[in-house]
């Protein structure tokens, strides 16, 4: 049984699949399997993919969550790794990240450095830790980039079937909406310092265009993950102040992206289903900002969302 199920999750990426998977051939632990989703890809990716030892699972095109899902169903890895296939690793993340497993964690946090089509980056550094309970650890990651998105984690096989998570088929932003609880939920969790993971940002990209249709499909579907989100971490004993504050910060800003008169009707939403009343006020800063809040979501994005 491998260590490591790598969960590559393929459609129209045939610019950028070959750099992906040699970042994961390359690497100095070889104690993984590679599991792609053909995700009804419409070019010559899997022409590049059939190249590589890799356990290749065809289906019709039903998005990301529906591949990873699938994935997830083939895996037999003791933890799982989400890799987006238009992103790359440097050739030691597995190696630092069984250094971490030492301890048995559910979950394996490590560091992102962005790249973009003009190679300009930029690295996110954060402060390691080990053995945190989930609440702790949320509280530690919140104040960082990239809490939510699942490729920034190494997850243990069986921490996430015991409590059947999965993605959210069809809707965009899934990770936002299962991650948070992935993170709280956990009883031990660590973070490593080392930066493996290069997230290509591509101008193209659904979470980058200008199309205000998608504008608003997006923030629909991200109310449906925080009411989903909300739901679940109620049903729960967690210390939970600041995971609900996280995720209604995170809503509010989402909907700053709309105008009127969709911008108004989403606005009075937060209002009635109590969004505002999760943001944490413990300090003079933060019951300004939630004031602010209130009155302007739009210029409370300018303010900070935390």
């Amino acid at each position: 049984m491998p260590k490591y199920s790598i969960i590559v999750p393929v459609y129209n990426v045939e610019k950028y699949i070959k750099k992906c998977l040699d970042s994961v051939f390359s690497q100095t632990d070889k104690d993984f399997e590679v599991i792609v989703v053909n995700d009804g890809t419409k070019d010559n990716s899997m022409d590049i993919v059939k190249k590589y030892d890799v356990k290749i699972i065809n289906q019709k095109n039903q998005g990301l969550s529906a591949a990873r899902n699938r994935g997830v169903k083939e895996a037999v890895g003791d933890y799982l790794i989400f890799l987006d296939s238009d992103d790359y690793w440097e050739k030691n993340i597995l190696k630092e990240l069984s250094k971490s497993l030492k301890n048995n964690p559910d979950l394996v946090r490590f560091q992102i450095k962005q790249v973009d089509e003009n190679d300009n980056s930029m690295c996110y550094n954060e402060e390691g830790f080990k053995g945190l309970a989930g609440e702790e650890a949320f509280s530690k990651i919140v104040k960082y980039h990239f809490v939510e998105n699942a490729w920034a984690y190494c997850i243990k096989r069986k921490y996430w079937l015991e409590n059947k998570f999965q993605f959210a088929k069809g809707r965009i932003h899934e990770d936002f909406g299962i991650i948070p609880l992935v993170i709280i939920k956990a009883t031990k969790v660590n973070s490593i310092e080392y930066v493996g993971y290069n997230y290509f940002q591509r101008s193209n990209s659904i979470m980058n265009n200008g199309d205000y249709e998608k504008t608003k499909r997006k923030v629909e579907d991200f109310y449906r993950h925080y009411l989903y989100l909300r739901d679940e971490i109620n049903k729960t004993n967690l210390d939970k102040q600041v995971f609900m504050s996280f995720i209604a910060n995170s809503l509010i800003i989402k909907i700053t992206e709309l105008n009127n008169p969709l911008y108004k009707e989403y606005k009075a939403r937060l209002k009635r289903d109590g969004v505002f009343n999760d943001i944490l006020d413990d300090t003079i800063t933060r019951k300004l900002k939630k004031l602010v809040m209130k009155v302007s979501p739009k210029l409370f994005k300018k303010v900070g969302r935390r």
